[in-house]
Parts: structure tokens; sequence; C-alpha cells
């Protein structure tokens, strides 16, 4: 009798089905070698550029009868280096969450191949929303922009971030650039990538332009209020997916979405089209940081506008499609009461029928008979 050999489930080394399930171990592979690197004198210079945020300014300020030494940061080359680290950061987290987290609650409640994609795409986004949005405010309430919305604009250029927003902006670029591949990690349907790819550079252009042109101010305060709303969404579609009667955070998102995209244009106008506009520090210079031209101000007045018009297009679009899917299952109910009432009846009178034909029968009329 030959000896059954046993099947190798583990794909070949190097293939994309080896590197798709392994891809979290060899980028914690990759970020290791960056801080064993911290480790060495020749290496440390190299590897201090990935891991810590660069362009430390220090400014001493008087308070009292002592100096203090303040430490500050601005943007520069070598912040790619560190956005491509946290971006390996990002890749490692997302695979922590997807398999200790996602994946155990999608055994147990057994879900669809379509809402087992959109689940896993809500508890990462749900995750990621509610990390960024309670740093963000407390960055907000630690500068103070929100007791004074005119420090939005005074003082412009605001070439100079605290650590916090700083490292803030670098975690961001980094989060929204890992989600490219990520839709390779995670084998996106190829339907679901134009999507993906374009809100994903969406948030790219934005924040990254934000943070060249030195408006990092407007930029925290209207991504913690989108943060706020689309939280709100993927934390109600995660409550849909578990129990598809509980609609009511949908309701509540959808009045939140629109004063969200009212008062990001209020802001942005308030912002850029006033305040910049207005500001004694006007006219373009690279060195300095400054960017206050009429040109930059159109474009990114523009660049606002437009996105938030395509979001309330794609909102609307959203909308209308669930009107329409609740009206649809509306109408099948009322079709199968009817039907059920009329299948009843059709019972009784079968039935009055078998008693009415027994009655006429031989055998019962010569019962009368006698």
């Amino acid at each position: 009798m030959a000896i059954r050999k046993k099947a190798n489930k583990s794909p070949p080394v190097l293939s994309h089905e080896f590197v798709i399930q392994n891809h979290a171990d060899i980028v914690s592979c990759v970020a290791m070698v960056f801080l064993l690197g911290l480790m060495f004198e020749v290496t440390s210079k190299f590897a201090v550029l990935f891991i810590t945020v660069q362009y430390n300014v220090t400014i001493s300020t008087t308070e009292g009868p002592e100096e203090t030494a303040v430490n500050h940061f601005h943007h520069g080359i070598k912040d790619l280096a560190t956005i491509f680290f946290y971006m390996l950061v990002g890749i490692i987290m997302h695979a922590i969450i997807q398999e200790y987290v996602l994946d155990k609650l999608n055994r147990k409640k057994h879900f669809s191949k379509t809402k087992h994609s959109k689940f896993n795409e809500s508890g990462q986004l749900s995750a990621f929303y509610c990390f960024s949005f309670g740093w963000g405010m407390s960055i907000l309430l630690s500068e103070n922009f929100l007791s004074s919305p005119v420090t939005l604009w005074e003082g412009y250029p605001h070439t100079l971030m605290p650590f916090q927003m700083k490292f803030y902006f670098i975690c961001q670029l980094g989060y929204w650039l890992h989600s490219l591949p990520e839709l390779y990690f995670q084998k996106t349907k190829k339907e679901d990538i134009p999507r993906q790819l374009v809100y994903i550079f969406l948030y790219l252009v934005h924040i990254a332009g934000a943070y060249i042109l030195n408006l990092n101010r407007l930029c925290l305060v209207l991504l913690v209020l989108h943060y706020c709303v689309e939280l709100l969404f993927h934390i109600s579609r995660l409550i849909y997916f578990s129990n598809e009667n509980r609609q009511l955070g949908f309701t509540m998102w959808a009045v939140l979405f629109v004063l969200a995209r009212l008062l990001t244009l209020t802001l942005s106008v308030l912002t850029v089209g006033f305040g910049l506009a207005n500001a004694e520090n006007q006219g373009f210079d690279l060195a300095a940081g400054n960017f206050n031209v009429l040109f930059v101000r159109i474009t990114v007045l523009a660049a606002i506008c437009l996105t938030q018009a395509f979001m309330m297009w794609k909102f609307i679009n959203f909308q209308l499609r669930r009107w329409r899917e609740h009206a649809q299952v509306q109408t099948l109910k009322k079709k199968q009461v009817p039907a059920k009432s009329k299948s009843k009846k059709d019972k009784a009178n079968g039935v009055n029928g078998v008693n009415s034909h027994a009655a006429d029968s031989p055998r019962a009329r010569k019962e009368k008979s006698s």
C-alpha cells in the first residue's frame, strides 16, 4: 500500500500568496532593521531620520524669572523618511487589528462575502477615526484653537508646530499611504478599488497640501470635524451588521454630515477668503513658507469646495439608494399580505366545497330519506 503524502498548504516562498499571508511579519522585520540601526553609532544617524521627528527648532521663552526652552518643528524633505517608517507601523497595526479583533468577530457572526469586506473596512476605519479624533481634539484644546478661532489665520505663515501637531500630520500621511499596499494585501475586489483609491487620494492631497502650505491649523480643525462624523457612520454600520433593525445611527449621521459640510465651508471661507486675504503678510516667499497670494487662496478654496460638493453628491446618491431599497421592501411586504389572505380564503372555500360535495353524495341522500 502506497503512503499518502501530506498536502503542502503553505504557498511557495516569495509567491503572491506567501507575501499576502506573511506581509505583517515581513514589514515587522523591515521596521526592526531601522530600530536596530539605533543601537550602532555608524547607522544611528541614518536610522534617526526614519524614526524621530525632524527639523527641531528650540525657542527660549521668558515666563517669570526663569527662561524656558520650547521645542517647535517645521516641515522639510526629510519628513518623507519618517512618513515611510510610520507607514510600515500602520501596516503592522492594521494586521494586528484584523487578526486579533475583526477576524474573531467575523468567525462568530458568519457574515457573507459582501458584509465581510464592509465589516473589515468599517472596523479598521472606526479604530483609526476614533484614535485620530481623540488625539486631534486634545491638540486643539491644548493649543486653544477652539477658544479663539482667530488663531487659524493670525500670524500666518504657521511654519513652526509643536511636537504633537507635527507628529499627528506625520502619522496621518503614513496611515493613508499604508492604505495603498493594503488594497493588495487584503485582496480588495476590483470593483471596490476605484472607490477606495478616490478617497485615499483625496485624503493625501488635502493633508499634504495643508502641511506644505502651512495651513496646518485649519487642516487640523477640519480633520477633527470630519473624523467625528465618519466615526459615527462606521460605528453605525458595524451596529447595523450585527442587527439590521438598528438604523438610528444612520439618521444621526445624515444630519451631522450635512452640518459638517456647511461648517467646513464656513471655516474655510472665513480663514482663507477673509482672514488670509486681509492679513498684513501678503506675498509669495518659498524660503519663509509664505504662500499668501491670490492664486493659492483661490486654488485652496476651489479644492475644498469641489471636495465638499463631491461628498454631498455621493451622500445624496447614497440616501436615494437607501430610500429605494426601503420602498422596495415595503412594497414586497404589502404584496405578501394580500397573497396570504387570499390563500386562506381559497383554503376555506376548498373545505366548504368538500363538505358540500360530501352532502350531495348518494350515501348522504339515503341517510336523509331514512
